[in-house]
């Protein structure tokens, strides 16, 4: 089992990284609010896009296993805003050591723990080595029933040491509803 980083998902595996993916994030479509699964063209768009790294998992076969989208860009990412990073983290905005996760996606079987996190201390790897930041995104839902951003902390703290871990923004989206007139 390896983690392999490339600038882009050549065509003869993005049939398979597109089935992965769309696997993964298909069940958040009806648990959440916000769209957490890219349309196919968004996905290749991405899977094409050399500003973003690509972390494949693979087995000893070679089958891919989980993959995670990964960037130091931050124009690449298209729903966050640059210059609300650039304005709060001056200095590792303007030396490109902000890294945004974009998403990991495993395969569902029994090595999807191990897919998750050696996907996870990869991408560590590469923002330490650079004494950068990690951002990255879920939605509550995720976060209520996998707690995320407990286990992700939990996993850097292993990886790191001393963690400092902050929410740094909240989208919140409501629903007004109004009673039959009596």
């Amino acid at each position: 089992m390896t983690v392999k980083v490339v600038a882009e998902v050549d065509s003869d595996q993005r049939e398979t990284a597109w089935a992965l993916y769309s696997t993964a994030f298909a069940e958040l479509n009806t648990l959440a609010v916000q769209r957490h699964l890219m349309y196919r063209h968004e996905f290749d768009d991405v899977m094409a896009d050399p500003r973003v790294d690509k972390y494949l998992y693979l087995d000893s076969d070679g089958t891919l296993l989980g993959l995670a989208t990964y960037t130091n860009d931050l124009d690449a990412v298209p729903l966050i805003s640059p210059p609300y990073f650039q304005r709060r983290w001056p200095q590792h905005y303007a030396e490109q050591r902000i890294w945004y996760c974009g998403f990991v996606a495993t395969d569902a079987d029994a090595r999807a723990a191990v897919a998750f996190g050696e996907l996870v201390t990869a991408m560590y790897h590469t923002a330490a080595a650079h004494n950068g930041l990690i951002a990255l995104d879920f939605c509550h839902r995720t976060d209520e029933v996998r707690r995320m951003s407990r286990v992700v902390r939990l996993m850097l703290h292993r990886l790191a040491g001393d963690v400092n871990a902050q929410r740094i923004d909240e989208q919140q989206y409501w629903l007004y509803e109004f009673p039959i007139a009596a």
